[in-house]
């Protein structure tokens, strides 16, 4: 039966070469077989993410006139994207929820000029700024080392090939409180389009993983954990060596649905004057590349086209 495993990565950050190669086995055995995998002892404390909880939910119980002072740009896709703005999957209806994005190589802490004019949100820049500076410097380039290592690639080889394109999205599925339209759901059946994503979770659930079977597959909440999956610039990289997986959150059937989820999202792509050509260690005459080089900036800018 197919599963997500849990991996616990204290052995990569903390052990020596050979409790390091088994943490980098599992990863890969898990990105091969369903892209998806739970990561725990990975480094950020609880405390640290029951403050952005706490900080989240307060801003996005502004009133909708606040929150859109703080609109999306579609140059830097960062700020505030309002509820059934997008359509992760084109074919269907907006999705049930609204976000705030940070990042894109926004290393400023006071992560848009525009927050600055809005003393209740004090706070919120405060751990967001925090947050994104930790896990984008030094939780994140750990994770792809491991993935490096897996590849046959020298350990720090992802690491300049990324660090302008975190993108860190806070995220709010209000309570149902109408009918959905049909095929609606909180987020529509979509692949990522980066490298990895980093997924925090709560309680209320939702997120499903589709299966090489064909199945939809809960990634229900564990505590103390993240979820880790491949993004489609990955799959191209590494030439399907390393699987990136449809998955979608639907709306809860019982008395969940009356209730808020929230969920923290880092999008770890590549830079954007990155070209994803077949890594060497991915190919050979009898398993060409199946993709064509590209850009990572045309890559990401066609799926945003697509998905707003």
């Amino acid at each position: 039966m197919v599963k997500v495993p849990v991996i616990d990565f204290a052995p990569f950050t903390q052990g020596g070469r050979k409790e390091q190669q088994e943490v980098v086995t599992k990863i890969s055995e898990a990105c091969q077989e369903i892209g998806f995998f739970y990561l725990k002892n990975y480094g950020v404390s609880p405390e640290m993410l029951d403050r952005l909880r706490h900080q989240s939910r307060r801003f996005f119980d502004l009133p909708p006139e606040v929150k859109n002072k703080l609109a999306r740009s579609t140059q830097t896709n960062c700020g505030y994207v309002g509820i059934q703005t997008e359509r992760l999957n084109p074919n269907n209806p907006g999705d049930l929820k609204e976000a705030f994005n940070v990042g894109l190589g926004n290393l400023d802490p006071r992560l848009d000029p525009r927050l600055d004019t809005l003393p209740e949100l004090e706070a919120f820049q405060q751990i967001v700024s925090q947050f994104y500076q930790l896990t984008t410097q030094v939780i994140a380039p750990q994770i792809l080392r491991a993935f490096a290592l897996g590849l046959d690639m020298p350990l720090n080889f992802f690491d300049d090939q990324h660090g302008e394109n975190y993108f860190l999205r806070l995220l709010h599925y209000p309570p149902i409180t109408q009918p959905p339209e049909p095929g609606q759901l909180r987020a529509g059946a979509h692949s990522d389009y980066g490298s990895i994503t980093l997924l925090w979770q709560d309680e209320i659930g939702g997120l499903e993983v589709l299966t090489q079977h064909g199945e939809w597959l809960a990634v229900p909440y564990q505590a103390d954990t993240l979820v880790v999956n491949v993004g489609d610039a990955m799959q191209h990289w590494t030439n399907n060596c390393r699987r990136s997986t449809k998955h979608r959150v639907i709306i809860p059937l019982d008395t969940k649905m009356d209730i808020s989820r929230y969920s923290i999202a880092l999008f770890c792509d590549p830079n954007p004057e990155i070209e994803l050509a077949c890594l060497e260690t991915c190919c050979s005459p009898d398993n060409p590349p199946s993709y064509r080089p590209q850009l990572m900036r045309d890559f990401l800018a066609q799926r945003l086209n697509a998905t707003y």
